[in-house]
Parts: C-alpha cells; structure tokens; sequence
C-alpha cells in the first residue's frame, strides 16, 4: 500500500433539500500524516434537528483519532481491526462528550478507510459504503470491489444504525485488506448506492465507478473546472431520478 494518494471529496444538498432550503446534511474529511491517509464520510439523520452539525464533527473526530493511532506501526489482520476499534470507541466517546444531552439531535453514519503503507482499513457504521479498484479481469478491464456492509438491524427492517445508537459498536463494519493491487478508493453515503451500487447482493456498477475514478486519475488543467464538472453530475436529474438525497463522493487514487 506504500503510495501517495489523491484525494478529493464533494458533498451537495439533495433535490428535497434544495427545494426545502435545508442544509447539506453530508460531510466528508481527510488527514495526511507521513503515510497515513484517512478519509472520511457521514451522512446525518435527515429527521435530527442538528445532524448536519452531526455528520461535520462525526468526520472531524474521525480524521483526527483514526490518523493518531494508524501513524503508530501496526501490522495488518486482527491488530489494525483491533486498532480500527478503539479509534471508533474514541470518536464515539469525544462525539457523546461534545454533544452532552443532545447527541439524538446530532445522529450521523460514518464510514471510515485508513490508507498505511502496510494494510488499508475500513470501518463502517450506518449505510455508507466502499468501493476499491484493484486488478484486471481477463479482458483487462478494471475490476472494482464492494467491502462488507455492516448488517441490517433486522431481516425486516431498513433502520439505519447511528454513531449515537445504543450498541453501535456491536454494529460496525471492519475490515483490514492486503493488496498492492488497490490504487483507487470510492467512499460514498447512501444518496450514491443506486448509481455506484447494483444487483442483490449489491455490486459496485463498474462504469459509474470507473468513471468517477478516472477523471481523478488524469485531473484537468482547471481543479475549479472538475469540481463544477463533478457538482453537476451529482446535481443531475438522472442521478436525483435514482435518489433525491444529498450525496457525498469521496476518492482517492494512486499516484
């Protein structure tokens, strides 16, 4: 995994939103530190009066606790998950801490990849999710691949697990992936699963993925241009046909 990444990130108000004046209730973050990359996405609870603040903190507190521990050396396996754990009880404890008695108003998911030069990372709660592009098929198309969702509350239920629910941490995703192969990672909410997502079980839809991978590959002359060129595309009606909800596209690629 010994690289550098580039990285960009892009959250934009939903079309319910928009029609409504509410705020983006998406946030996304990162942090560099010698080797370590750590990105960050949150998505929060549409229905709490102050999530917005909620998805904000939740990828600030994440960058931060994620990136301390993963500057110290660690090896892959049940270590990183191990330390992937206690970043996430950290962030949990500081976020409760920060928000007191009113952590319902700021419920948000959060999902997490830890880039070092020995393993990648992955933490997950709620319904975020992760895509890596890694190897090629026969025909030498790029392969991408969706990492492990957390499960759902139940069978019968579409109830989405929050940083603040009771037992959340019996409720996160982790994961720790060893491949020199991966030289792109997509991090996305749940506004992006029907156009990056598709099939049951779901499976990343490679021409979304490549796509949105590839114009980060090879960035245009203008960085203000590519960021109005991705705005509208998560702006566009076909995407806002699929979902009206804010949306948050958080990559990186090798360089």
């Amino acid at each position: 995994m010994s690289a550098t990444w580039r990285v960009h990130g892009l959250s934009v108000e939903g079309y319910r939103h928009r029609q409504s004046g509410v705020p983006c209730q998406d946030a996304w973050g990162q942090a560099v530190s010698d080797a370590v990359t750590v990105l960050a996405v949150a998505d929060g609870a549409g229905s709490r009066s102050r999530s917005d603040e909620g998805s904000r903190l939740a990828v600030d507190l994440a960058t931060e606790h994620f990136a301390r521990r993963a500057a110290e050396p660690c090896p892959p396996g049940e270590a990183a998950c191990t330390l992937l754990a206690d970043a996430f009880r950290a962030v949990c404890k500081e976020f409760l801490h920060r928000t007191g008695g009113e952590a319902y108003d700021f419920a948000t998911t959060l999902t997490v990849v830890v880039l070092t030069p020995a393993w990648l990372g992955h933490l997950s709660v709620g319904d975020g999710f992760v895509v890596l592009r890694a190897g090629r098929g026969r025909d030498g198309e790029r392969l991408f691949h969706l990492l492990p969702q957390p499960a759902a509350v139940s069978e019968y239920s579409n109830e989405t697990v929050f940083l603040t629910s009771p037992g959340a941490e019996d409720r996160v995703s982790t994961a720790c992936v060893l491949d020199d192969g991966v030289d792109g990672v997509l991090l996305s909410t749940d506004g992006l699963a029907q156009a990056a997502l598709g099939g049951r079980p779901p499976v990343p839809n490679a021409s979304f993925t490549s796509a949105v991978l590839r114009s980060l590959d090879i960035p245009g002359a203008d960085p203000e241009e590519d960021e109005d060129d991705l705005a509208a595309l998560l702006r566009s009606d076909r995407l806002t046909a699929l979902n009206g909800d804010d949306k948050t596209l958080l990559r990186a690629v090798r360089t």
